[in-house]
């Protein structure tokens, strides 16, 4: 049985039986019906099909919220923006994968040489619970407008959103199964990627989880991207803009309560400006309320399972006992529901849990650094590598920095974020492939070269 629970509370607020492996199978097989209706449909109509979803999530805008705030404790106030960003990346594909997906022509000894991109078939996405609109439709929006078809395996936690997700497209009218739900078990996912249906996986949870998905769908020879796990770095040097890193930072940080891959987790400061910095930051996390996330003034809900909330604990609690000083929270609330208060670790050494372990959760860790060179050689210092971020004024020297670091991407005197436009993914433990922008629409493409005497 799927159960969703309220972090709230801890109540139970659904049981969804889940689909049987002849039922999990039949429904691959639905979606591995529709392809070829859906690959033969011009691009110009698979357009007006996303754009149709776009208007949908939009629609369904305040419905989604509230589900994604029952069923994970997403703030009400963050769940809107996300469904508004799926609804975009839906629109921004939608008016772009003709011109990613044109063939490209290429000289050669023939009258003519080119390669096109043409769909692999049908897909399967596996999804986390911590941004289950957006997560949805990153994967989603570009393999549909690619020509694939999809199937969504979404995470245990969020059921009723993954169902309000699939119900959209049969509410706007798009072609029946060119998107199907798979309620299933965690367990099962392996029989839904052995199928001999399904052509490619996408895969979004933690570094764990993403070497079994991976070694299952290489052993199936089967194309795969993975988007795990990250411990960004966040290098402020003495010459930033120390308010705004520290606004920024403070945002990364606490967004759905710290519950992101890309979040900013290790605050790298240099020495001449750490103990000024740490005290800005300690200002503005005192400031934030703890609450029930379908509340307007609540900025950090609960953490989405119990489970996690301990793990968490047992992080800040080693981290404090090899003797970072604790500054704000570490201290578990009582009452009811999933609550970790915002907690700034200062004093923060790289051989520390918080350092070298990702934190999923307020918890912010901060580290000193002698100068440039030491600040990078602790950026480093980590088996992930998602996204980072770097705050100076020397434009050349943060160029540099951006170069020499070991992520995927890098965020200057900005915030570190995923953008429909700009590809997003990982190195290292974080994974690999890319999502998003036009890099993300061909990873799951057949560059077929055509040769013409």
């Amino acid at each position: 049985m799927l159960i969703a629970r309220n972090p709230l509370n801890g109540n139970i607020i659904g049981e969804y039986p889940p689909l049987n492996n002849e039922q999990l199978h039949e429904r691959i097989g639905d979606a591995y019906r529709a392809f070829d209706g859906w690959q033969s449909t011009a691009i110009g109509e698979r357009s007006k099909v996303l754009h149709l979803i776009a208007a949908g999530l939009r629609q369904n805008k305040q419905k989604l919220a509230e589900l994604m705030a029952l069923e994970m404790g997403k703030p009400i106030k963050e769940g809107g923006p996300e469904v508004e960003k799926a609804a975009t990346c839906c629109e921004f594909y939608a008016d772009n994968a003709e011109r990613f997906l044109a063939r490209e022509e290429l000289p050669s000894d023939a009258s003519l040489s080119y390669v096109c991109y043409q769909p692999l078939g049908t897909l399967l996405g596996i999804l986390p619970w911590n941004a289950p609109a957006w997560l949805a439709f990153r994967y989603l929006a570009p393999a549909l407008m690619a020509g694939n078809t999809c199937v969504m395996k979404h995470d245990p936690n969020v059921p009723a959103t993954a169902k309000a997700i699939a119900d959209i497209f049969t509410e706007v009218g798009a072609p029946e199964n060119i998107m199907v739900n798979l309620p299933i078990e965690t367990a099962d996912v392996e029989q839904a990627i052995r199928d001999p249906r399904i052509r490619g996986v996408s895969f979004t949870g933690s570094d764990v989880a993403g070497r079994k998905v991976a070694a299952m769908a290489a052993s199936e020879l089967k194309p795969a991207v993975l988007e795990l796990g990250g411990s960004d770095p966040f290098i402020v040097l003495a010459d930033a803009d120390l308010d705004t890193a520290a606004d920024v930072a403070t945002l990364s940080r606490t967004i759905n309560a710290g519950q992101s891959c890309i979040a900013a987790k290790r605050i790298i400061v240099e020495e001449s400006v750490y103990g000024s910095f740490v005290e800005k930051l300690q200002q503005r996390l005192a400031k934030l309320k703890l609450g029930d996330p379908l509340e307007q003034s609540t900025d950090i809900g609960p953490i989405a399972r119990q489970d996690l909330r301990t793990n968490l604990h047992r992080q800040v609690s080693e981290t404090i006992a090899a003797g970072a000083q604790c500054l704000l929270g570490g201290e578990l609330p009582e009452g009811d529901g999933y609550f970790y208060p915002v907690t700034l670790l200062s004093d923060v050494k790289e051989s520390m849990c918080t350092f070298h372990e990702e934190t999923f959760g307020p918890v912010m860790s901060v580290t000193a650094a002698v100068d440039v060179e030491e600040a990078l050689q602790l950026a480093n210092e980590t088996e992930y590598g998602l996204g980072a971020g770097v705050w100076t004024s020397n434009a050349q020297l943060a160029e540099e920095l951006a170069m020499r670091i070991e992520s995927g991407q890098v965020a200057i005197n900005g915030i570190v974020k995923t953008d429909p436009r700009l590809p997003s993914g990982g190195i290292k433990r974080s994974g690999y492939g890319r999502e998003l922008g036009p890099h993300g629409i061909k990873e799951f493409v057949n560059a077929k070269q055509v040769w013409i005497k």
